[in-house]
């Protein structure tokens, strides 16, 4: 029984392998964005009025005269949401003699995440890894299990010996 090897695990192995497999698509992704991005004109294009999908405009010219060849049709634009001041969130953060305020609720959310652990980096793989849905692979409450029991033996077989070499010591 190898209590003191660890054996090589195939998927930590198979994890880096897919985490380089996502590095290398990502870069792909980030090439062909950069690309596209480059070939597109950055000015607006006017549209057309919504029409009905039978529908088509008629040419303008002698046989449509109520529509004019330049006549262009504009987006609706939210221009109170492009005046808003930049300053509004500052404002919510600073009191009227410039000084921060002190955010209660949102210190204790940042005392607490100081003590919790790192999420796991793949939730659903830590799902099936629990669960032993994967081929080949122990479950971890079998591992847990096994474990608990090791230390469970130890601690008895501990006891056992202090207890014998207290029985010596007081014989003596």
């Amino acid at each position: 029984m190898g209590w003191f090897n660890h054996k090589k695990d195939p998927i930590s192995k198979r994890a880096r392998e897919l985490q380089a497999q996502i590095e290398q698509l990502e870069a792909q992704i980030h090439n062909l964005s950069a690309e596209a991005a480059r070939s597109q004109p950055r000015l607006r294009s006017t549209t057309l009025p919504a029409l009905k999908e039978t529908a088509r405009p008629a040419p303008p010219g002698p046989a449509n005269p109520t529509k004019p060849a330049s006549e262009q049709v504009f987006e609706k634009v939210d221009h109170q949401r492009l005046q808003a001041s930049p300053d509004a969130e500052a404002q919510v953060l600073y009191n009227e003699l410039g000084v921060r305020k002190y955010d209660l609720p949102g210190a204790w959310s940042r005392m607490k995440n100081a003590f919790r652990s790192a999420p796991a980096p793949n939730q659903p793989f830590v799902k099936l890894l629990a669960a032993g849905n994967i081929q080949g692979l122990k479950p971890l409450r079998y591992e847990r299990r096994v474990a608990r029991r090791r230390f469970v033996v130890f601690a008895i077989l501990l006891f056992l010996a202090l207890w014998a070499l207290l029985a010596v010591m007081l014989r003596r």
